[in-house]
């Protein structure tokens, strides 16, 4: 697949990212030519950029990748983790051709396609520098084949209400319940099982943003699947007689999705359940606990996490800014696992109910696979 590099737009750097703080950074259009708030981040994984691109969790934010070539291996249709790009753009610092007998189109034929904007040419270290010290920073991205100011672009990064306080698991959630992957297509299809388990249990998974190997892994744990809504209510998700319930991860911030908390105070203890993410947001909150935001919260995949049964250590796959306070955790909540890096809560356990969680993507894709064991546990708690 030839690449079509367009070294006047390279050489013009017409379009630029301004930041709240004043910042304006300035590079070339890679994706849709259009202009678009968001909230910026940086993630770390030097792999991984499609699964980053369709995870829904990263809905309303600008990412940002640390390393410098990103696209050498292309997009294809298989390694998709929803069905579109949730994310409100992309940040490189080089573009690279696809070379690989997998890809189906480039990075920038894929952005098109999704009407997200991207910028290249960007000092991606330097800009995580100052978000590392600066903390989490609005900004706009301006690609729109028109002109426009820095300036203006940092008014317009000011003037966006951001992601706290607000419900992004509503954007991005389904329309109306449904079963998964019935045929088992999508999970033997995607390469990782030449025949599925049989289905024991039947579960409720709450889809605040979640991604298909979330329901892959649950599917080769012989778990019958059916997402829901995030606005479900308990009364609703009860009547379908579960055997288990499923918080998924989600975006932006847990104290607006109330209608889950609420939900999962009245489901707690009914069945046994998993969350992560923001699934273990909601249920740490509906336990008793409160969150904060992190300063520049975690996305990568390589975090190392504590397990404090055993104290070993597993390396996980993280997208989330903000964390459940520990010194706010009632009694009847464990914490479980720890983030090694800032000390945070990434896991809790109920004590009197079967319920636990983990901040971090114990199903990641493309890895690592450490926590996978936790599907066994949540399948252990249902038992037979």
């Amino acid at each position: 697949m030839e690449h079509n590099y367009d070294w006047k737009k390279k050489r013009d750097r017409k379009a630029f990212l301004a930041l709240e703080d004043g910042e304006i950074l300035r590079g070339y259009s890679v994706g849709a030519e259009l202009d678009r708030e968001g909230e910026v981040v940086f993630n770390t994984g030097m792999s991984g950029y499609q699964e980053i691109l369709s995870d829904p969790s990263y809905a309303g934010q600008f990412v940002a990748m640390t390393y410098t070539e990103i696209g050498n291996y292309g997009i294809n249709d298989e390694d998709m983790e929803s069905h579109k790009l949730f994310l409100n753009g992309f940040i490189i610092h080089e573009e690279n051709s696809p070379s690989s007998w997998r890809s189906e189109q480039s990075l920038s034929e894929c952005l098109i396609k999704h009407n997200v904007p991207a910028i290249a040419g960007i000092d991606t270290r330097a800009l995580t520098e100052r978000i590392r010290e600066a903390g989490t920073l609005k900004g706009y991205m301006h690609c729109a084949n028109s002109d426009m100011s820095g300036e203006e672009g940092v008014e317009k990064a000011r003037a966006w209400e951001g992601l706290d306080n607000q419900d992004y698991a509503a954007r991005v959630t389904c329309n109306k319940a449904y079963a998964w992957d019935q045929d088992g297509s999508k999970t033997i299809g995607w390469g990782i099982a030449e025949e599925l388990p049989a289905l024991e249990h039947k579960i409720v998974a709450y889809d605040f943003g979640i991604k298909w190997n979330i329901l892959r892994s649950l599917r080769l744990k012989g778990m019958d699947v059916t997402v829901v809504p995030a606005k479900t209510s308990a009364e609703e998700v009860l009547k379908l007689k579960p055997d288990g319930i499923f918080f998924s991860n989600g975006p932006a911030d847990p104290a607006a999705v109330s209608y889950a908390v609420n939900a999962a105070k009245q489901l707690i203890g009914k069945v046994p359940i998993m969350g992560i993410c923001l699934g273990h947001q909601i249920l740490s909150i509906a336990s008793g606990a409160d969150r904060f935001r992190l300063k520049f919260g975690h996305h990568g995949c390589n975090h190392p996490v504590k397990r404090l049964k055993n104290n070993s250590v597993e390396i996980t796959s993280q997208n989330h800014n903000f964390a459940i306070d520990a010194n706010s955790m009632p009694s009847h909540l464990e914490m479980t696992h720890i983030n090694l890096n800032d000390n945070t809560v990434e896991g809790v356990s109920h004590k009197n109910e079967p319920m636990f969680a983990v901040q971090y993507h114990p199903e990641a894709a493309p890895g690592p696979h450490d926590p996978s064991y936790l599907f066994d546990k949540f399948k252990a708690m249902m038992g037979r």
